[in-house]
């Protein structure tokens, strides 16, 4: 099969590094990557390398790689591993060079990722996905990865859900990688999103980190109430998480380093033009416009965020 990663970062360089790896033995796939100007040159020169415990040997080399996606030829399988605000922009252009049979897999956490897909790529198999990994760029072409190994939940299409896709299971499989394929992966994804929104928007406002958020009575009284309206639009989709998904949050994120930042919060304090404001407090309110859920305190948090971003700027 041809299989093409775009967008090498930490999570694309990780599973990338990992899928091609394992195929560099097998030889079963053709496996390309995507990635930008010093990205493509430093992996054309050098390959892929993986800074982890997990592999002794830390570089792996592609079949090919793209500066463009318009290069990708005929693709049966694309991992998109882009950061949010770039998902349209890459769907455009992967419009243009797929056929309806091309298989889609977001490697990607946001509960509006979906959606967002659907409307610009309206007849291929999405499979919906959440990822847990620790791993960042050290330089472009560079991944490192600490701690405990990457894992992937991903989940069928239900609108191609009799879709085949269990030879992607077994390439995953094959490749090591730590992962739950379900028929319905919602509950999954929606239960990230409210760790990763609600830690990362109330961190952002100000400036702290997940052990101030569980400690502070302010923040975590702010964290608290976006969880709620979350949990009301989940139940408005239909979509079941446990009741105790609040609680279970704090301390999941109580097991975080101390001091430990979001990278939300440290893309809008470091005044970064591109950041994931959107598909946190974004996609809230956007879901609750649509299932007529009111969101005050997403909304009044992603007000706050924007109002004193513009005065910095």
């Amino acid at each position: 099969m041809n299989i093409s990663i775009i967008g090498l970062g930490g999570v694309g360089g990780y599973f990338g590094f990992k899928i091609n790896q394992s195929n560099e033995k097998s030889k079963k796939h053709h496996i390309s990557f995507v990635g930008r100007t010093e990205t493509y040159r430093n992996i054309k020169e050098k390959g892929l390398q993986l800074l982890s415990s997990e592999h002794e040997n830390n570089v792996t080399i592609p079949n090919a790689v793209y500066q463009n996606i318009a290069e990708i030829k005929n693709p049966d399988l694309v991992l998109i591993c882009v950061k949010e605000y770039d998902l349209e922009n890459v769907c455009k252009q992967l419009n243009e060079v797929i056929t309806d049979d091309c298989i889609i897999l977001p490697m990607m956490n946001g509960v509006d990722i979906y959606d967002r897909i659907r409307k610009v790529l309206p007849n291929n198999t999405i499979l919906s996905s959440c990822v847990y990994v620790a791993s960042h760029i050290k330089q472009k072409g560079v991944i490192e990865h600490k701690g405990k190994a990457g894992k992937l939940i991903y989940g069928r299409d239900p609108k191609h859900f009799s879709k085949n896709v269990d030879w992607i299971e077994t390439m995953i499989k094959d490749s090591g990688i730590n992962y739950e394929f379900k028929d319905d992966a919602l509950a999954d994804i929606w239960t990230k999103f409210i760790f990763i929104a609600s830690f990362g928007l109330v961190t952002a406002k100000y400036n702290s980190s997940m052990t101030a958020v569980c400690t502070d009575k302010k923040q975590k009284q702010e964290a608290s109430e976006i969880m709620e309206e979350i949990k009301l639009i989940a139940k408005k989709k239909n979509i079941t998480i446990s009741e105790n998904i609040i609680n279970a949050t704090f301390e999941k994120a109580a097991t975080f380093p101390v001091g430990a930042p979001t990278s939300l919060q440290l893309d809008i304090n470091s005044e970064k033009k591109n950041n994931e404001l959107e598909l946190f407090a974004g996609a809230i309110i956007k879901y609750g416009a649509d299932f007529n859920v009111k969101c005050p305190f997403t909304q009044k948090i992603y007000t706050e965020i924007k109002t004193a971003s513009s005065h910095r700027s």
